[in-house]
């Protein structure tokens, strides 16, 4: 499947609303704050946050963004992608290594050479380049996690 599109907000501002609509949908966190992060990359012209989704016939079907820490204890290990998420029926198709990807490049572009991500998966990342670094506390967790880094060729 190759006929979406990956986009990023900073160059797409029409897609702030729907964008902070859908990852709180996906993930439960408020709107505002997803909004706040997603506004913020335009107003900053920063490399940190930045906010991808992948679009198919005006829909979103999955998206990530990169900030400063993903709510862990590793405050050096930074910045972090955030909210991957890609819609189950588009899943096991390559959406998410291509968000990955395309996110990992797009930093590069601000001198960003490593990107960080927590998560409880195991064998995923792997397949896309990420390499296992450690095991992270997760703010208010009583478990750790997994915490993953890519470095640019």
């Amino acid at each position: 499947m190759d006929n979406y599109s990956i986009l990023c907000i900073r160059e797409e501002p029409d897609l702030l609303n729907c964008a902070a609509d859908w990852f709180h949908e996906k993930w439960g966190i408020p709107r505002e704050e997803y909004y706040k992060s997603m506004n913020q990359c335009l107003l900053n012209n920063q490399s940190i946050p930045q906010w991808y989704v992948a679009i198919l016939n005006g829909n979103i079907i999955g998206g990530l963004g990169v900030i400063e820490n993903d709510f862990h204890d590793r405050k050096d290990l930074s910045p972090n992608i955030c909210a991957l998420y890609v819609e189950k029926t588009y899943r096991n198709q390559g959406v998410a290594g291509r968000l990955l990807d395309y996110a990992c490049s797009d930093m590069k572009k601000y001198g960003i050479e490593a990107l960080y991500l927590m998560t409880d998966h195991t064998s995923f990342y792997e397949r896309y380049g990420w390499k296992f670094l450690c095991m992270v506390q997760g703010d208010g967790d009583n478990h750790l996690s997994r915490m993953y880094v890519h470095r640019a060729p």
